[in-house]
């Protein structure tokens, strides 16, 4: 009867400490609950275009190489809006924010003008490939194949930039989020309609 008696009376408490357990060591529940935060609304990308991005960066030499060792250098895609994501397999937030990145790369796939570059920050194309291909995400995934500056990645998984035409940065985050919100693809046909 006692032991009843503090069962039901500690349920909640048990509840709390069990789903706590389970978002602290399954980081595949944890990246559920964030994409979840992401559809309702949270976690939306700051896209406030400033008014003076500043010189263009020197992108020469930052290069990244695909699974069958094709290279590109960010210096050659001047001209074009380049959306460069660092992350991992095992990193929940990036699990997280992977399915809108997906829906934006659909939107713009087939336009000339913008540029994906999902850098595997483990360096392990063959299972990048193989969780991309189980989650039918069709993102073209590289590895770096030289140093990036740490004014690109400090390390921080994920890391977004957005660079415009002219090889500025546009965009800088840390963390997840939801790249398919409408403000963000927005962003992206500024950036791309942009002359200047």
């Amino acid at each position: 009867m006692i032991k009843t008696a503090f069962l039901k009376k500690n349920i909640f408490n048990i509840v709390f400490v069990t789903v706590l357990l389970v978002l602290a060591f399954v980081p595949s529940a944890k990246a559920f609950m964030l994409k979840g935060l992401m559809e309702i609304g949270l976690f939306k990308p700051n896209t406030a275009l400033t008014s003076k991005l500043g010189p263009a960066k020197d992108l020469s030499g930052i290069r990244f190489s695909d699974s069958q060792g094709k290279v590109i250098n960010l210096e050659s895609l001047k001209g074009k809006v380049i959306f460069l994501n660092f992350w991992a397999t095992w990193c929940p937030p990036c699990q997280a924010e992977m399915p809108s990145i997906n829906k934006l790369y659909a939107r713009f796939k087939d336009d000339p003008n913008v540029v994906f570059i999902m850098v595997d920050a483990d360096s392990d194309l063959v299972k990048a490939r193989k969780f991309l291909d189980k989650k039918r995400y069709t993102l073209p995934v590289y590895q770096a194949a030289s140093d990036i500056p740490e004014q690109l990645f400090k390390g921080s998984l994920p890391t977004t930039i957005v660079f415009d035409k002219k090889g500025r940065i546009s965009f800088n985050e840390e963390g997840a989020a939801n790249y398919a919100d409408k403000k963000f693809v927005a962003f992206i046909e500024q950036l791309r309609n942009m002359n200047d």
